[in-house]
């Protein structure tokens, strides 16, 4: 089958595309920058931007299956810049799609797209979009992962994912920035005895992809919904942090800050840098510490029913994994 990955210069992309080439899958990737990595893999690789149609519309030709992972998923910035690449993106790869007969859409979308502030305990996909959201990203993947599911007819399938917290080896963004901030004295843990999250290792995430793909064509079930993601194993945030910790050698960090006051340095902070007087991204927002002070772990019986996903990497593997992989990089440094 011939496979387009949106955003494959990203974590998941990447991984995806590795992942179909080792299974036997030809794939073309489309995305904004410049990726050398990708060229080893093989494949057709194009470059562009999401709200450019013609840009896009030479990428799909002759395409059976499209996995849309590219987003914007900055903390802050222009309203405009989510709109333009999350939801006029998005329609525009829903549309491509059309011109180009292609009969498959897998669309990963994020567990945020249902948060509206407070605690996920075990929640499912009958939780609602919320009325009001606390940033530009949810909203926007929201939109979008609406947009997609809309679009399931019978001529084009469609289905969306919500892999959450997704890390392990080759993370440039989860994983790095909490050990950065471990460094340099920055990483502040809310206390709130009970709190739980469920993060997704890597491998998990890719085999639903790849779980997805295959169901959109033999269970009409699967058909227009969307499914949490994740390893199935809630457990406190700071026991999960701490085994990222201890994977560099880094000490413990306890978690000692109120969520009221996180929540007030949260609206503080991202009440300043919309003043002339401060520039680039902010290092919290008020949806940051929302996040970061409330539980988010989910009921996977829905993928596992219909897509017969299951997480095969247990959070003891997959740290097992990290581990390797971090000494394997060091070794190559020196």
């Amino acid at each position: 089958m011939k496979c387009l990955i949106t955003g494959a210069g990203g974590f998941i992309g990447g991984r995806l595309a590795q992942r179909l080439i080792e299974m036997g899958h030809e794939i073309v990737t489309f995305q904004r920058g410049e990726y050398p990595h990708l060229n080893d893999l093989g494949g057709t690789h194009y470059r562009g931007s999401l709200d450019h149609f013609d840009q896009l519309m030479a990428a799909f030709s002759d395409v059976d299956a499209v996995f849309h992972v590219a987003a914007l998923a900055a903390i802050s910035g222009p309203k405009e810049d989510f709109e333009r690449t999350n939801v006029i993106g998005t329609q525009n790869v829903i549309d491509a799609c059309r011109k180009n007969g292609i009969e498959r859409l897998i669309f990963t979308s994020s567990p945020s797209v249902v948060f509206s502030g407070g605690d996920q305990n075990g929640i499912d996909e009958s939780e609602p979009y919320p009325d009001h959201f606390l940033a530009d990203y949810p909203r926007t993947k929201a939109l979008a992962e609406g947009a997609v599911l809309s679009a399931n007819d019978e001529q084009l399938k469609t289905i969306a994912l919500r892999p959450h917290l997704v890390w392990g080896p080759g993370d440039r963004h989860l994983f790095p920035r909490i050990i950065d901030r471990a460094r340099n004295n920055k990483l502040k843990l809310v206390r709130r005895p009970g709190m739980k999250i469920d993060a997704c290792y890597i491998d998990n995430a890719i085999d639903a992809h790849i779980c997805a793909l295959e169901k959109l064509d033999s269970n009409p079930a699967c058909r227009g919904k969307a499914y949490f993601i994740s390893n199935g194993e809630p457990i406190a945030p700071e026991d999960l942090i701490q085994q990222f910790l201890e994977c560099e050698g880094l000490p413990l960090i306890r978690p000692t800050l109120p969520p009221a006051v996180a929540r007030f340095a949260g609206w503080l902070i991202e009440s300043l840098y919309k003043t002339p007087f401060f520039n680039g991204e902010p290092p919290v927002t008020r949806f940051v510490v929302r996040q970061q002070s409330t539980s988010h772990w989910f009921d996977l019986s829905a993928a596992k029913r219909d897509l017969d996903w299951v997480p095969k990497v247990s959070t003891e593997e997959g740290m097992k994994h990290l581990r390797s992989s971090l000494r394997e990089s060091e070794s190559v440094s020196t």
